[in-house]
């Protein structure tokens, strides 16, 4: 009689998942979830930054001219033209070339124009006064005045006040000068740079150098300023040039004579932006 033959056992059938779509939906979710927050995100960029970001993404492609995106409300939109934006200095009248655009960089704002003008009245204002305190002390045209984009140039050099040569001795009329500017110059509150200047031939003397003699000029008359006429120190400086900046060329001696000087610059606060357009405002307002 045979042995019972021994059941086999069954394996438990698998259990078939019917919910894996959720994982697949899941991860759709998030990735659209993470896409909506970047074109939020976009949609809500700085409108300074962007328009920096164009600029600069438009210089490197190529393009000189300024472009704007029209026909949508918001960065992304689709439906927006690519449009040029005309030369703004074309709508701006009486400054010419100088606030036209150069190398792609846009012109000045109004509010730059308004800002230069503001502080070239300033500055002028400032050089009236100095010119009637020099003629109430007899000294009437005895400096020149230039406008740069650094401000106010005040140059002295007239003969009667050079610097002999060879010398940053301060005497006689010229002391007379200084004083007479420093007032004004002192009440102003603007930063001041004195400048010292030397001609071509060499220094001699006590100085080694032409740098030297420059630098000791224009210490004199820094020091003058501010012992004698009450120039606040933190609010001024000196600086040497010696031979390197002539005004005017030659080696006569009148050409010699004018390259012994001082300027006193009256320098601008303003950015860099509104100071370079007070050269062309001033000579657009005085011809000169």
């Amino acid at each position: 009689m045979s042995a019972p033959r021994r059941r086999r056992r069954e394996e438990p059938e698998e259990h078939v998942n019917h919910e894996r779509w959720l994982v697949s939906y899941s991860d759709m979710m998030t990735v659209l979830m993470a896409l909506f927050l970047v074109m939020y995100a976009i949609g809500q960029v700085d409108a300074g930054k962007f328009e920096a970001l164009k600029s600069s993404l438009s210089r490197g492609f190529g393009h000189t001219g300024d472009v704007v995106l029209v026909g949508g409300t918001g960065v992304m939109d689709a439906t927006s033209d690519l449009v040029g934006v005309p030369d703004i200095g074309s709508t701006l009248t009486g400054l010419g070339d100088q606030v036209a655009n150069d190398g792609g960089d846009k012109g000045p704002t109004q509010a730059e124009i308004e800002a230069a003008k503001g502080e070239l009245a300033d500055l002028t204002g400032l050089r009236d006064e100095i010119a009637r305190a020099l003629g109430a002390k007899g000294h009437a045209g005895a400096v020149e005045f230039r406008v740069t984009a650094e401000g106010l140039v005040i140059g002295m050099v007239t003969e009667d006040v050079f610097f002999t040569p060879g010398s940053d001795r301060i005497a006689g009329e010229f002391g007379e000068v200084i004083d007479a500017i420093g007032g004004p110059l002192a009440k102003s509150g603007f930063e001041l740079k004195i400048e010292g200047h030397a001609d071509t031939v060499p220094a001699g003397s006590r100085f080694e150098t032409n740098w030297d003699l420059s630098a000791a000029r224009a210490t004199a008359v820094l020091r003058r300023l501010v012992e004698h006429r009450g120039v606040a120190p933190a609010h001024v400086s000196a600086v040497g040039y010696g031979e390197a900046r002539p005004l005017v060329a030659g080696q006569d001696s009148e050409a010699l004579a004018t390259n012994r000087r001082v300027d006193i610059v009256v320098l601008s606060a303003q950015p860099e932006r509104v100071r370079e357009l007070l050269p062309q405002i001033t000579y657009e307002k005085e011809g000169a």
